[in-house]
């Protein structure tokens, strides 16, 4: 085994991923669920992410050449689609939904924030897939292509862990303090949104 690839991509995915910066969003989008809800929607993310990144380990670039779709535009879109989710956060947009679901007759399914934005973009997002791509690509072989898998599953049973102990920290933060982290983090969401696109914009030259 080479400690040092292994160290490498430890050390590359938990930073891109961050675990820690994770935490808190997972709070603002499950703010009100129950702690069933929250272990199954922890879970669907963190499957989803290994998923569609493995996908990419194995297949790199080619999955996104075969559609037609670059890089750039991936993180484009993908900044878009987080935008629209931190203006929710902002405005308690998913909270008023909550609340009209409650009160209505026929209550329909909760949102579910597994697959998006969770899992996507904000586990596995365009830095985690070029950050895979890369790893894999590193060293010819299968035996780099298992490291870099195993080494991206510890990193998402991190995430997992991080995801669960959530309730804890909102518990001490109380409900005043969780809608304060809310806005604050739709802020930032926001911003990490418009960077997303103009990264894309630069990668496309239109952005210096």
């Amino acid at each position: 085994m080479d400690v040092q690839f292994v160290m490498t991509a430890f050390f590359t995915l938990f930073v891109v991923i961050d675990p820690l910066g994770l935490s808190p969003m997972f709070i603002a989008l499950t703010q009100g669920m129950s702690r069933k809800t929250r272990f199954g929607i922890a879970l669907r993310a963190c499957a989803v992410a290994a998923g569609v990144l493995t996908l990419f380990a194995v297949f790199g670039d080619k999955v996104l050449g075969y559609a037609g779709i670059s890089m750039p535009a991936f993180r484009v879109a993908g900044g878009i689609l987080l935008f629209l989710t931190a203006l929710d956060m902002l405005f308690e947009r998913r909270t008023k939904r909550r609340e009209n679901q409650a009160d209505a007759s026929h209550q329909e399914p909760e949102h579910d924030p597994s697959v998006f934005p969770l899992a996507i973009p904000l586990i596995a997002g365009p830095g985690a897939i070029a950050a895979m791509i890369l790893l894999a690509g590193q060293q010819p072989g299968v035996e780099s292509l298992v490291l870099t898998l195993g080494v991206m599953l510890s990193v998402l049973m991190i995430v997992f862990a991080l995801f669960l102990g959530s309730e804890l920290l909102e518990r001490a933060l109380g409900p005043i303090g969780t809608n304060v982290v809310t806005r604050v983090l739709g802020m930032l969401l926001a911003a990490l949104a418009v960077q997303f696109v103009m990264d894309g914009l630069t990668a496309f030259g239109f952005a210096g």
